[in-house]
């Protein structure tokens, strides 16, 4: 454990020093979240901290991004997606849409998650993210650093290597607030119409929408292998 931590450390601090004001951790609020925050706060790295409030989100994450604030004497950027460009889809698709179809579903997380991380990114040249191998076999693959195609930046991935025992190992050891959804086998936490919990045997990422039942559209196109795929296929080298 001590050496996982220390080799977190190492690239998050290789990411400060390369990149300075240009770095910035978009924060999802899940369990790698909680490693996450801990690893910056606790050890005074001067990294910004943001976060995607779609508008859709489960009370217990606003509860754990409450919880970081009051421990870390912190403030997290909230970034939300363009008000006129949400009315307009739900205007013509309905509330639900992203049950239609795998499209309407990509164009639901294009304009709630995509088009605000590129506001958020603006000016940014890398960003954390809390990504594992052990999620899904579409992040098996990923590598510890790598050059994000669609925002055009460097990706670091400092918990790449840990597997979730190792996440709640460090959670427990250093007393970190998390999202409670996560005691009732949710573990991987997006907006709240389309999490679930998971059950034994499944992928990490398998409670994302799950009636698509389609491993190539597991993936809300926040970290892809191109543009192209932000309406398309699962990232191949992400999210947060």
């Amino acid at each position: 454990m001590e050496d996982k931590i220390n080799q977190a450390l190492a690239l998050l601090k290789q990411a400060l020093a390369e990149h300075g004001d240009g770095l910035v951790y978009p924060c999802s609020m899940g369990i790698e979240s909680s490693v996450m925050v801990d690893l910056i706060c606790r050890n005074g790295l001067n990294i910004p901290i943001m976060t995607l409030d779609t508008g859709r989100l489960p009370q217990s994450t606003y509860d754990v991004l409450a919880a970081f604030e009051t421990r870390y004497g912190i403030r997290i950027e909230v970034v939300f997606p363009d008000c006129h460009e949400v009315e307009a889809m739900v205007r013509e698709h309905g509330v639900n849409l992203f049950r239609q179809s795998v499209e309407l579903r990509k164009k639901c997380c294009e304009i709630r998650k995509v088009h605000p991380m590129m506001r958020a990114l603006k000016g940014k040249s890398a960003w954390l993210t809390g990504r594992r191998r052990e999620q899904s076999k579409g992040r098996a693959e990923l590598q510890t650093v790598e050059t994000d195609p669609v925002y055009d930046l460097k990706k670091y991935n400092p918990l790449l290597n840990w597997s979730m025992n190792e996440v709640l190992e460090y959670i427990k050891t250093y007393d970190v607030p998390y999202n409670i959804l996560h005691d009732a086998h949710y573990h991987s936490i997006g907006c709240e119409c389309c999490t679930r919990a998971i059950t034994v045997g499944e992928d990490e990422r398998a409670g994302r929408w799950w009636w698509e039942n389609d491993d190539e559209a597991a993936e809300c196109g926040l970290h892809v292998m191109s543009i192209k795929q932000v309406s398309g296929k699962i990232e191949d080298g992400e999210g947060i």
